[in-house]
This record gives structure tokens, sequence and C-alpha cells, in this order.
């Protein structure tokens, strides 16, 4: 029997990495139009003046897959998507403050 082994290579991408505006596009494989689209609704924030310019930080990419999620899986529009994001955020943020306060009170 034959044995394959797979190995796996990533880098890790967080605030410190910025990824160019088609590498962002590429990495989710999306257009440029929908990603600039989420640029103007306030979803996601680049650095830079114009889309040339543009790169978005690494740790942008889970935001983005998650509305990308939204609108194919979901037909969610997109400020449907930016709302949608705000409240996973505010749940998260929720989870993390109960969950400090659950070990307070177990202190």
């Amino acid at each position: 029997m034959t044995r394959i082994d797979l190995v796996l290579e990533g880098q890790l991408l967080d605030e410190t990495t910025w990824l160019a505006f088609g590498e962002f596009c590429e990495s989710l494989h999306v257009e440029r139009d929908w990603v600039a689209e989420l640029v103007e609704a306030g979803i996601l924030e680049p650095r830079g003046a114009t889309p040339e310019q543009w790169s978005f930080p690494g740790s942008a990419l889970p935001r983005a897959r998650t509305a990308a999620r939204l609108v194919h899986d979901l037909g969610v529009n997109v400020a449907g998507v930016a709302l949608v994001l705000e409240l996973l955020e505010e749940r998260s943020r929720l989870e993390q403050r109960l969950r400090l306060l659950e070990r307070l009170l177990e202190s």
C-alpha cells in the first residue's frame, strides 16, 4: 500500500501583513469590482487613496470571506452584509465579556 504525505505550507496573515488589491481579490477568488463595492459600503477599509494604490491587512480576509458567503450562499445584498457583520462582531464582543465575567465569578 502506498502512503502519501501531504505537506501544507502557509503564512500567518495579520495586521502586519498587507496584500495588494489584486492579491487580496485572488486570495478570495472574487472580482475587483465586488471588493470595491465592499469598500464603498464601509465593510472593508483599504490603505491607499485610489484602487490602484489599495492594500488590505491580512486580518481583513476572514471578514471578506464571511461577506462572500453571505452574498453567494444566502443572497444577502451588500447593505445587509454590513449589518450582519456588525451584529456578528457585536455578538463576539459580548461573548468575550461574558467569558471574562464568568471567570471573575469563579475566582
